[in-house]
């Protein structure tokens, strides 16, 4: 269940009131959750308790996404895809790497270079100009924006300077988006934390594992 409240459809504003009608029809999402891509869908029911926090990341998705009449981004939507797979997937949120992988579909991006997404280093199904992508993900998401001169150079010869502003914009954003699903357990994310000490089988001792476990006769 998501941490916080969740906006039924009799209280939301005009404005969110929209999505809820394009996404769940006349359903009320929280009371009959449901999207066409199998999510629950309380993304936008909690993002609703602030409608202005819910219209900029809506706007956001309408760049390029699903509420777009026409892309406005000059970015290749299969680069932007593969970028925003690779940073659902380091970030570690199961809700933006398995929508964007249906969106990365819809621009090209074929079943190997998604299933190679978590190991794309040493998968030989990217061109030149993916793998720089991917990596300036990578620079992004797990090295905090420290971002080399020899990467930079390498996906200039590729990308105009504001193509680069933009892919860096978009896999930002679905960083907080990821980061927010994970915190508020929205989604697909919705998981107990799985690294946890695991208990000595019911009596055993616990072994000394700095000291005695590991002395020799």
């Amino acid at each position: 269940m998501p941490r916080l409240r969740q906006v039924h459809r009799a209280d939301a504003p005009p404005e969110v009131l929209e999505y809820y009608d394009r996404l769940f029809g006349d359903r009320d999402p929280v009371s009959e959750p449901g999207t066409a891509t199998g999510t629950p869908g309380n993304w936008w029911t909690v993002f609703a308790l602030v409608p202005y926090i819910f219209k900029h990341a809506t706007s956001h998705f309408g760049m390029f996404g699903m509420f777009a009449d026409k892309s406005i981004s000059q970015l290749d939507g299969k680069l932007r895809e593969l970028a925003i797979m690779r940073a659902g997937f380091t970030q570690g949120s199961q809700f933006v790497f398995s929508q964007h992988c249906k969106a990365a579909r819809r621009f090209g991006v074929t079943d190997a270079q998604i299933e190679a997404i978590p190991n794309w280093q040493l998968a030989d199904v990217y061109d030149e100009t993916e793998r720089a992508v991917l990596a300036w993900a990578d620079a992004l998401i797990l090295q905090g924006g420290r971002a080399s001169d020899e990467l930079f150079e390498c996906l200039h010869r590729h990308l105009s300077d504001e193509d680069i502003l933009e892919l860096t914009y978009h896999v930002m954003g679905y960083n907080l988006h990821a980061v927010c699903c994970k915190a508020l357990r929205l989604e697909f994310d919705d998981v107990d934390e799985r690294i946890r000490e695991v208990p000595v089988p019911e009596g055993d001792a616990p072994a000394d594992w700095a000291g005695g476990a590991w002395k020799r006769d």
